[in-house]
């Protein structure tokens, strides 16, 4: 009996069909960890983007930089990257294919990320045979593990001494510029730094489409503040927010089931040790639900000391729950005090220290950072997978109004009588109005609605006789399929306030009774 597909794979096949993303290199037979992104998934990714800056960047005054993707091997060594970007690998002795072992042992062994973490190595290879667990390409034995160095490693000009390396992640372009950008920005504290760009991590054996790559985007924001003054003056903001926290201690006791908890309950525990961690965490989980992902398939996971990235104090995963796999981080926030700073005004000699003044003439210190980092194409995925739905058989891509790629569909009722040029003044109306908008007379009208539907276009205008009579179009609602009936002449007004979120669907026009 043929299985069911699930979430992942028909949002993957939709994708290839309609232009969101598939694999790279298809025609060479692809390559895993690397996908392509059509002109639908592009707008998309870019959608998110300029949400994220308004939800997240802009009411906190976050600055925003680029830096290079090429990194030189001094700042990774003085990061810790490079003695620490390692993770276990093991290779089938038939196929010689490898595999990075944790996530064989998460994916087949059913064990968990804490109780792969602190093994060694070892212990993976021991762990591998008593689950019975083979190559999943061939059913080959797996040999040693061996700890296998997750950048990638290149040259900088000539000379083969110049190592160089993808940067896999953003913030060190944020810490190694922080002289400058402290600079620019009048010596203030606290200061939010935002990078959004590529990073490149040499996964070991990525099979997870968007959720794991080798080139990824990332969103990684260092927020700066004095240790002694570290108070979040707008924490009351997201005091009573609830988050649902798999806390470190119930970890250890093998309990997963989360416990909900306010953000004021919280800090008061010393659940989260730092109000800036807290706040960006509540913003994190307010704007997953924004993308569509509802509270009770979001929860924090709270990371044990050994599971900690090297330079973080006190960290937590936000995981989103995906069909096929399951609770899936979205973003990190971890609390890395000076530790980058520090290193790296000791490897460079550069003084990197704030200064403050005070009754006996001020002092010097180095602040400290609160991170989230955020995994866009993960986020993409995420909405993708939560917007899919069927209504009568039909695909319908519920994506908020604020996300979808294509905002509206123009639609001739027939492809005669004027009709079509009407369709084309009302396209070109719309496209310099700034609307993203697509055109379609192929087929019927309830084709045309269709393939809209799945795309996720949110609007639908129908020019039709009484558009020639009297200057009103029909305009369709893509998840109630409601209609209602509009001036032509109040359009442009009327659409600018529906993707503001200042009216909704039934402010648009007179509904029509079916």
């Amino acid at each position: 009996m043929k299985q069911p597909k699930d979430k992942y794979e028909v949002v993957s096949e939709m994708g290839k069909r309609r232009g969101y993303f598939w694999q790279s290199y298809e025609i060479y037979g692809g390559v895993g960890g690397f996908i392509t992104y059509g002109p639908l998934g592009s707008l998309l990714k870019r959608r998110l983007e300029e949400k994220f800056r308004r939800f997240y960047l802009q009411p906190l005054a976050i600055l925003e930089i680029e830096t290079s993707v090429i990194m030189p091997e001094n700042v990774l060594e003085a990061s810790g990257h490079v003695e620490n970007f390692k993770e276990p690998t093991v290779e089938c002795t038939k196929c010689k294919r490898k595999f990075r072992a944790d996530h064989l042992l998460q994916e087949f062994g059913e064990m968990t990320d804490t109780e792969t973490e602190k093994m060694a190595l070892q212990s993976v290879v021991d762990e591998l045979k008593s689950h019975n667990i083979r190559c999943p390409d061939c059913g080959g034995d797996f040999n040693k593990a061996e700890q296998f160095m997750t950048m990638f490693t290149t040259t900088i000009g000539p000379y083969s001494d110049s190592v160089g390396y993808g940067r896999p992640e953003a913030a060190q372009g944020i810490f190694v510029e922080f002289k400058r950008i402290f600079e620019s920005a009048r010596g203030r504290l606290p200061l939010g730094v935002a990078q959004i760009g590529h990073a490149l991590r040499n996964e070991i054996s990525p099979r997870q489409g968007p959720v794991r790559l080798r080139e990824f985007t990332i969103i990684d924001i260092e927020f700066f503040f004095d240790p002694e003054d570290k108070k979040c003056l707008i924490i009351n903001d997201v005091g009573d927010e609830t988050l649902r926290f798999v806390l470190a201690e119930n970890k250890l006791k093998g309990i997963t089931e989360p416990v909900t908890i306010t953000i004021k309950e919280a800090l008061n525990k010393g659940i989260i040790k730092e109000e800036w961690q807290a706040y960006f965490m509540a913003q994190a989980k307010r704007f997953l639900v924004e993308m569509g992902v509802p509270e009770d398939q979001q929860r924090f996971i709270e990371k044990l000391d050994y599971e900690r990235a090297h330079y973080s104090m006190q960290g937590f995963d936000q995981e989103v729950y995906l069909e096929r796999w399951g609770w899936t981080e979205v973003s990190g926030h971890n609390y890395r005090t000076d530790f980058d700073l520090s290193r790296h005004m000791k490897a460079s000699g550069v003084d990197l220290t704030a200064f403050k003044e005070s009754e006996d003439g001020g002092k010097r210190f180095v602040p400290h950072v609160i991170e989230p980092s955020f995994g866009l194409d993960r986020l993409v995925y995420v909405a993708l997978e939560y917007a899919y739905t069927k209504r009568n058989k039909r695909t319908v891509l519920s994506l908020p109004r604020d996300l979808t790629p294509m905002q509206v569909s123009v639609f001739p009722l027939m492809n005669k009588d004027g009709l079509l040029e009407k369709a084309d003044e009302v396209y070109h109306l719309l496209v310099n109005e700034g609307f993203t908008v697509d055109w379609d007379s192929s087929g019927s009208i309830g084709r045309r609605y269709a393939r809209a539907d799945e795309v996720g276009t949110p609007l639908g205008i129908t020019i039709d006789y009484g558009t020639l009579e009297d200057g009103t179009v029909t305009l369709r609602d893509r998840d109630s399929w409601k209609q209602v009936r509009s001036k032509l002449a109040e359009l442009p007004s009327l659409l600018h306030g529906y993707f503001c979120n200042r009216l909704n669907f039934e402010d648009l026009g007179q509904i029509i009774e079916r």
